[in-house]
């Protein structure tokens, strides 16, 4: 009788204390507080850039930032487009604006193709995001194709991929029309001294001015030496890709045209 008790007791035991550890880690769980990821970016010459991202109104965002950052995709590249009172722009492989990042650039077995993401912004049906272009505010850029016809609006609401900007000065204009997924938190002093460098109109391929007059190509572009992010151990996974934009394609169904009757 007297073992039973004491098998009893122990028994008993056993079971508070897991009821005890399972209602800890109920606990821990529901009140433990989430870091967002700090993105920093070294900048040869000029410093380091610290951006908070914010995966709770842009997660297909902060998750392609974040894996290309991780994956070494930045480092090594440059701010290809700086107009000052406005923005820095990077993360152009191609170093002029035209570059995109591939399928291979987010994991290892993926293939060497070009891919796009999900604007997240209000004008593209994402609600939740409405984190205005502020100074120092991190978005993403994307294509207009607005320009060849009114009717590729989501074709240009679903364009970016790599590059990145930072605000310099806040633009409303850009509020609901582009995807915010992130902030400086220290080096906007970095960010105002990048905005500074000699700028001038972009060349053509012959040498000659090109037709975009605007004067945000820099003469010594600065170096992005590294970005790396700190996740505090959330995986982010990959984001959801989408086949980019196939102007050449979309001009010749225009005219009724076969593209094939065009290839080399």
């Amino acid at each position: 009788m007297k073992n039973k008790n004491i098998i009893w007791i122990i028994a008993l035991i056993l079971v508070i204390v897991l009821i005890a550890t399972l209602g800890y880690g109920y606990y821990k769980k529901i009140t433990m507080e989430v870091k967002n990821p700090i993105a920093t970016m070294e900048v040869e010459n000029f410093g380091t850039i610290k951006m908070e991202l914010y995966p709770e109104i842009a997660p297909q965002t902060v998750a392609n930032f974040v894996t290309l950052a991780n994956r070494g995709f930045y480092d090594g590249l440059t701010f290809h487009r700086v107009v000052k009172d406005f923005m820095i722009q990077g993360g152009d492989k191609n170093g002029d604006g035209s570059g995109s990042a591939s399928i291979s650039d987010l994991k290892d077995d993926g293939e060497d193709k070009e891919y796009t993401i999900k604007g997240e912004f209000i004008a593209n049906g994402v609600k939740n995001n409405k984190l205005k272009f502020d100074e120092g505010i991190v978005g993403m850029a994307r294509g207009d194709y607005t320009s060849y016809s009114p009717n590729l609006t989501e074709e240009s609401y679903n364009s970016g991929s790599s590059q990145f900007f930072i605000m310099t000065k806040a633009n409303t204009a850009l509020d609901g029309y582009y995807t915010s997924f992130g902030k400086v938190i220290e080096g906007l002093d970095v960010v105002h001294k990048i905005e500074e460098i000699e700028v001038t109109t972009k060349s053509s391929e012959d040498g000659s001015e090109s037709t975009d007059s605007e004067v945000s190509t820099p003469v010594n572009p600065p170096k992005i030496t590294s970005i790396k992010v700190d996740t505090f151990g959330v995986d982010y996974g990959i984001p959801e890709t989408l086949e980019p934009f196939d102007y050449m394609s979309w001009l010749y169904a225009q005219y009724g045209l076969d593209p094939s009757m065009f290839a080399q």
